[in-house]
């Protein structure tokens, strides 16, 4: 009588040796690991969260050191500081020794763009050609060209100086051009020739990536 396919295999008796090697699952060597944790794919970062421009109107105020309340009172505006200037309470927003204190800030950040603007004339008028080597003639081009553009930028900011300055002998300083609120000692601190508070500063950028203009 012929045996079936099952019998053959168990009256073949155990697997040999070489073929229980080739089936049983040898554990990693020890360069192996190393080899896989070493070009292993790293694990993708986080994705990065970008904070809406309109929340920054939400930020809590800069708290004011109560100590220095009253500092106010006995300082000219040129001598308060900014921690001073900050503790003064809102019903003092713009008045005089708030607008002596920008007016010395503005005046001060004036004279020294017309400072540098006095150093970058007399070193723009060095004689590049009197320089034998070419490179050395083109890296000292290359400089004076950069300068010329950061003189450029100084000069439009010289301009928004005199507007800020004309704008505290007028009493407007302060105060947004577009919606006539108060732009905030701090936005001011930060930047002194601001003429928009924060929030419609953030609508023209807006409108201008909208529409380009």
């Amino acid at each position: 009588m012929s045996k079936t396919p099952v019998q053959s295999a168990a009256a073949a008796g155990p697997s040999s040796p070489i073929e229980t090697a080739a089936t049983a699952v040898a554990p990693p060597s020890a360069a192996a690991s190393r080899f896989a944790e070493r070009f292993a794919p790293s694990p993708q970062p986080a994705a990065r969260t970008y904070p809406d421009p309109a929340m920054e109107t939400l930020k809590p105020p800069v708290k004011a050191d109560p100590k220095l309340a009253n500092a106010w009172k006995t300082k000219s505006g040129s001598e308060l500081t900014e921690e001073e200037l900050l503790a003064m309470p809102d019903s003092e927003y713009m008045n005089d020794k708030q607008l002596d204190f920008f007016r010395a800030r503005l005046s001060a950040l004036k004279e020294d763009l017309l400072s540098n603007a006095g150093e970058t004339t007399e070193h723009l008028r060095e004689d590049t050609s009197i320089v034998p080597d070419p490179a050395d003639r083109a890296t000292i081009e290359e400089e004076h060209a950069l300068e010329l553009r950061t003189r450029d930028r100084e000069r439009k900011l010289l301009k928004k100086i005199s507007q800020s300055l004309a704008r505290i002998d007028a009493g407007d300083y302060g105060y947004c051009d577009e919606t006539g609120e108060p732009i905030g000692l701090g936005r001011l601190l930060a930047r002194p020739t601001a003429t928009l508070s924060l929030e419609a500063q953030q609508r023209r950028e807006l409108k201008q990536k909208m529409f380009g203009d």
